[in-house]
């Protein structure tokens, strides 16, 4: 038996924090009745108080608005609290308004570090200084109504007793963005103070269609059991979860119908990694081969749990790098296909190119029997289930961003139209796009939800935007293309890896632990201790520099011809070792240590 909720206790949406010298407290400023929380800035313990403490001295506590309490983070000595301080009303979800942070700010709970050794304290203020990246979390949004860790398919499945419950205790746990940190409150059974917070994105726009007006919405939810950044976290784990895994759910309400319609994304399910050793595209590598069937077997498994039938469609090259990659899944994937379970390969370059895109309705005419079959979520006006989806479509590349977004709006935009054919809105031969603006809206919605997912992952918005934004290939977009895979290219090799640990720390993938055998995460031996990516570059161009100068004073002493020849060779020795070397030149995640 669920232990049931008071309905009437809501989440606090306005608040005050207090800075006093030993401890924060939290005050309800939205017209709630309850008690004020307190967290010792010793330890981070916590209670509920009744009052605001008085103000003892002349020191006046600082006071600022916050929005929402994402949670409470445990280091080695000292505890931190992570705290909403801006939020922008980005749209509604069934009625509700949804919100992105803004700003989130961390406030430590550290004064017991006084006492600590001094190892404890350079360590902890090296976790600490983790923390920083995560005010610089992209994509997180929230509700204080309405749960959008779950579809709303499931969403309208939910029995009466669960939707009783507090909307943490409704939550998705693959979704739920603070789930590691939110456990300190739980524990003080806080539910008042429990926000749960999703990252991915939230779109959403509104367009006429005749005298009507047609709502669309686009969420995406982001799962946290392989969360991470592009080259630190790929593939899958031993139980089946996979990197970059996002569910994406487009919402329509037009004249009192509801449609949803649920699709997603993951990185292909094999143990296989990319070390970054800063070349362009590092080289596949993949490990424990004899583990693929069962990995494939439990992702499947949990996919088929959740929503169905599955179509699985694997964008990557049949050839070239990415070939064996290809072979193997589409090997494996052959003793697990069953009326539930189909496979699909669609070599996207081969077919499309770099600009044919409009060439997916290859793809589309392969697939459209499942869409068909499975169908979609409809709610009439009375709310009551019309249709319901059996099945959902897995799609991926290597990256599962840019061409994996681009399938997906395509499959996205003809499971609307059948939609809106469903409800009377479109004849048979209508479409989006004999509505211009309808269209175009459209079309920014699905570049905007491919860009936020790319940000998230790889650091850069999504390439071939230009597509989705517009329907065709441009020139801009293919030179901003070219821009933002440098971009990810320097992010990969010299960023990521203290990014990956920041989020490690966040999801409870690392649990710092004064027991366990730490390396400070400065410690580095042999090369890597002196290996400096700048300090190399600095020194080949110096030495290139010195070259060009001995040249020209050639002709004048043959000596500079020596000097000339000396700093030339020095510079293709560096470069040439940094060559050979380049995975100590990177930067490299330090928790959870990488392959050599």
């Amino acid at each position: 038996m669920m232990e049931k909720a008071d309905p009437a206790q809501k989440l606090y949406t306005r608040m005050r924090l207090w800075e006093f010298p030993d401890q924060y407290v939290i005050e309800p400023t939205d017209g709630s009745i309850g008690s004020y929380l307190a967290i010792s800035r010793v330890d981070g313990s916590m209670n509920l108080i009744d009052d605001i403490p008085q103000c003892s001295g002349l020191r006046v506590p600082k006071i600022q608005p916050v929005f929402g309490v994402i949670g409470i983070l445990k280091l080695l000595a000292g505890s931190y609290l992570l705290v909403i301080t801006e939020r922008e009303h980005v749209g509604s979800y069934l009625g509700h308004p949804i919100f992105k942070v803004s700003s989130l700010k961390v406030f430590p709970c550290d004064h017991s570090l006084k006492n600590s050794p001094i190892e404890q304290k350079r360590m902890e203020t090296e976790f600490s200084g983790l923390l920083g990246i995560a005010e610089r979390t992209p994509g997180l949004y929230f509700s204080y109504d309405v749960n959008i860790t779950l579809s709303l398919q499931r969403l309208h499945n939910l029995g009466d007793e669960s939707k009783l419950l507090p909307l943490w205790r409704q939550a998705d746990p693959r979704f739920l963005w603070n789930n590691y940190m939110l456990e300190v409150l739980i524990d003080n059974k806080l539910d008042p103070y429990l926000l749960p917070v999703i990252q991915g994105s939230f779109q959403n726009f509104q367009a006429a269609i005749g005298k009507e007006i047609i709502d669309i919405t686009l969420i995406a939810r982001r799962c946290t059991r392989r969360t991470g950044t592009r080259l630190w976290r790929r593939g899958a784990d031993s139980d089946g979860y996979v990197a970059n895994f996002v569910e994406t759910e487009q919402i329509m309400q037009f004249n009192g119908h509801t449609a949803s319609f649920v699709q997603v994304r993951g990185s292909i399910p094999l143990l296989w990694e990319q070390i970054v050793d800063l070349t362009y595209k590092p080289r596949f590598e993949i490990m424990r081969l004899e583990e693929a069937p069962r990995v494939i077997e439990r992702h499947l498994l949990d996919l088929r749990k959740k929503y169905g039938n599955v179509l699985a469609v694997d964008l990557v090259n049949k050839h070239g790098s990415e070939g064996r990659l290809s072979e193997k899944f589409a090997s494996t994937m052959q003793h697990v296909i069953s009326d539930d379970v189909r496979y699909l390969h669609f070599d996207f370059h081969r077919v499309c190119g770099h600009v044919h895109f409009e060439r997916l309705s290859i793809l589309y005419d392969q697939i459209e029997d499942f869409l068909v079959k499975n169908r979609y979520l409809l709610l009439n006006e009375k709310g009551e289930k019309v249709e319901e989806q059996l099945g959902v479509v897995r799609t991926n590349c290597i990256d599962c961003l840019d061409r994996t977004n681009v399938t997906q709006s395509m499959i996205g935009r003809k499971m609307l139209e059948f939609q809106l054919r469903r409800i009377g809105v479109f004849d048979a031969e209508e479409s989006i796009s004999t509505h211009p603006n309808f269209d175009e809206n459209f079309k920014i919605l699905w570049a905007n939800h491919g860009d936020d997912i790319s940000i998230q992952y790889s650091g850069t918005p999504a390439l071939k935007g230009d597509f989705v934004r517009c329907g065709q290939r441009t020139v801009q977009g293919i030179l901003k293309d070219g821009y933002n895979a440098l971009v990810r290219y320097y992010l990969n090799n010299f960023r990521d890896g203290t990014k990956q640990d920041a989020i490690d720390l966040l999801q409870g993938h690392y649990i710092v632990s004064v027991s366990r055998d730490l390396i400070p995460t400065s410690q580095k031996g042999g090369l890597e201790a002196i290996a400096s990516f700048p300090l190399a570059f600095s020194l080949v161009v110096a030495g290139f520099f010195f070259t060009i100068m001995s040249l020209r004073q050639a002709q004048n002493d043959l000596r500079h011809l020596f000097f000339s020849v000396l700093w030339a060779s020095m510079s293709i020795a560096i470069a040439a070792y940094v060559k050979a070397n380049g995975r100590i030149f990177c930067n490299r995640p330090r928790l959870h240590k990488p392959r050599s």
